[in-house]
């Protein structure tokens, strides 16, 4: 087994195998976080000039990526003097400002690539969730769709260079939130100073209705950890289990209590250091098996692949693959299609994998360029937007083939797109861009 030593920044890979019918894209990569929806009606090509239904000034900047729902779409920003969080409310089929609702913040170091508002809302339908940073601690808030503020929960402190990215889900009247931070603070010497907080890493489970807290439950930390839960039904299972991923382990935790069905970890031969560092995404299921990718701002990679135990069993994953090659994504979430899964690396770099051995049957360059936001895998064609504003469209297939390169006139994208009701919604550094088949050249 490999052993780990680095400071990491963990891409997972996500959510459940079958795709999203077209409709509303509720969280993080939408249904379920998988990334993966049936949706016929995206164009394959489209530009500033082609395919474009509107285009609308963003007053704030942030990696918050938009949700969809109905005729509401919701995404999150902090001002460019950093002295407010904003979560704006849009309609999406013309982009208008229907309503925002902002709190006090204040600036805070992070890295040039990160942002003060880099988690993403979830909604029900009913109401908008979400957790603001205001450069000190965290706080949960919930609104209904005329803007009118139902609750508000300060969760404490986040302590990470890249601030607080993890976003929330939703599980029938449960919002769950995965809260890890830093355990302590590298001083310049290279020593740990550790952080005066009693649980830097808990997974905590709020009252959708009061947001009081319904169970949390504490876990081993190390670095902040940014992935969004995801929800596992296995056959032959009534009830799903949650899947997380953090610095030390790949959970499995009872959605009633929060209490841990399974886990796997320390399969490095030095099991006294994670496997994991920084963990920065949804985790993948497909056909019994869950896969993570990491790595660090080095270079260095590592990613493995386990066999889930089985609906009703407490045993801990077993090992399938595991590889150190640096092909694999750093920031971007790859996507499963069927028996393979597609990755779009921080360099520009698309690869093709099967899931259960890991063995690469393509790994092409798009471009020399920076990809942040994760890729959409859309009616069987995968979507990637680089940091330099263009929009790559691969086919999902055993064999590489570019279909189309869309130019949006580069303006930079960190954000991960959304797709609904044919649109895709793709937020940039400084507007956020409506494509569908009605817009005009």
């Amino acid at each position: 087994m490999a052993r780990w030593t680095r400071t990491l920044l963990v891409l997972l890979l996500g959510g459940l195998t079958s795709a999203a019918l077209a409709g509303n894209w509720d969280r993080f990569r939408g249904p379920n976080g998988t990334g993966v929806v049936d949706d016929k009606d995206v164009p394959l090509t489209f530009g500033v000039r082609e395919n474009m239904v509107w285009k609308v000034p963003l007053s704030g900047a942030g990696n918050s990526s938009p949700i969809i729902w109905d005729k509401w779409l919701f995404l999150q920003s902090a001002s460019k003097d950093g002295k407010q969080r904003t979560l704006h409310c849009l309609d999406a089929t013309s982009g208008k400002t229907l309503w925002e609702k902002s709190i006090a913040g204040v600036t805070a170091k992070i890295r040039g690539d990160s942002s003060l508002a880099s988690s993403t809302p979830t909604t029900d339908g009913k109401a908008v969730y979400v957790t603001f940073w205001d450069g000190k601690d965290i706080i949960a808030a919930a609104y209904d769709f005329q803007g009118a503020k139902l609750w508000n929960k300060n969760l404490g402190p986040f302590i990470s260079q890249h601030g607080p990215g993890a976003s929330p889900i939703l599980y029938k009247d449960k919002l769950i939130l995965a809260n890890d931070m830093d355990s302590y603070i590298e001083q310049k010497d290279k020593s740990r100073m550790p952080v005066s907080v009693d649980h830097p890493s808990l997974l905590v489970a709020l009252n959708k209705k009061t947001g009081e807290i319904a169970w949390e439950t504490p876990r081993v930390a190390e670095r902040a950890c940014y992935s969004a839960p995801f929800l596992l039904k296995q056959p032959g299972q009534a009830e799903p289990e949650l899947v997380v991923v953090s610095t030390t382990a790949i959970s499995g935790y009872n959605l009633d209590d929060g209490s841990i069905k399974w886990e796997a970890k320390n399969w490095q031969k030095d099991s006294k250091k994670p496997l994991l560092r920084t963990v920065a995404s949804t985790a993948l299921s497909s056909d019994g098996v869950l896969i993570a990718c990491s790595g660090d701002g080095s270079g260095d990679r590592f990613s493995a692949a386990v066999a889930l135990p089985g609906a009703g069993k407490s045993a801990a994953p077993r090992s399938l693959w595991e590889s150190t090659k640096k092909e694999f994504p750093y920031v971007p979430c790859p996507l499963a299609h069927g028996e393979h899964f597609y990755c779009v690396n921080d360099s520009g770099y698309a690869g093709c994998y099967e899931v259960r051995t890991g063995k690469r049957l393509w790994f092409e360059r798009l471009a020399e360029e920076t990809f942040y936001a994760s890729p959409l895998l859309i009616d069987g064609k995968i979507y990637a937007a680089s940091d330099s504003g263009d929009v790559y469209v691969v086919a999902a297939e055993p064999k590489y083939r570019l279909l189309a390169r869309n130019d949006l006139g580069g303006e930079h994208i960190r954000a991960t797109p959304a797709v609904a009701n044919g649109r895709l919604y793709v937020r940039g550094e400084r507007n956020l861009f409506c494509i569908g088949k009605t817009g005009g050249k």
